[in-house]
């Protein structure tokens, strides 16, 4: 066994498996910080469309203009990306899901097919 500058290897651990571990996080967060801001594209779209749905919605929506509903969306970013970060790779695939739904209802909305 190599000793590398950066980590001792003992027989568990080695360079390769530090450097693959390392570039999952990366690509995890990456995906997840890229769909973020589409995700936070859309709802300011939605937001600003002025469709009729989102005069039927709670005041939640309403509130600071619309501003909350953002912050919320923000947190639930930063929730998914502390997650992938600590090792719930699969969740980057959960907000990939969560962001699909989220373009499809978005579509729907601005297209005005609802």
């Amino acid at each position: 066994m190599t000793e590398c500058a950066v980590c001792w290897t003992n027989g568990i651990f080695q360079w390769t498996s530090v450097c693959a571990i390392l570039a999952f996080v990366i690509v995890g967060l990456s995906i997840t910080f890229l769909l973020g801001i589409g995700n936070f594209a859309l709802h300011s779209a939605v937001l600003k469309s002025g469709h009729p749905l989102l005069q039927q919605m709670s005041g939640f929506i309403h509130l600071l203009g619309g501003r909350l509903s953002l912050v919320a969306e923000f947190l639930v970013l930063v929730v998914a990306m502390l997650l992938v970060a600590n090792g719930w790779g699969a969740l980057a695939w959960v907000y990939a899901g969560y962001s699909t739904l989220n373009g499809i209802s978005a579509w729907l909305i601005l297209s005005r097919k609802i």
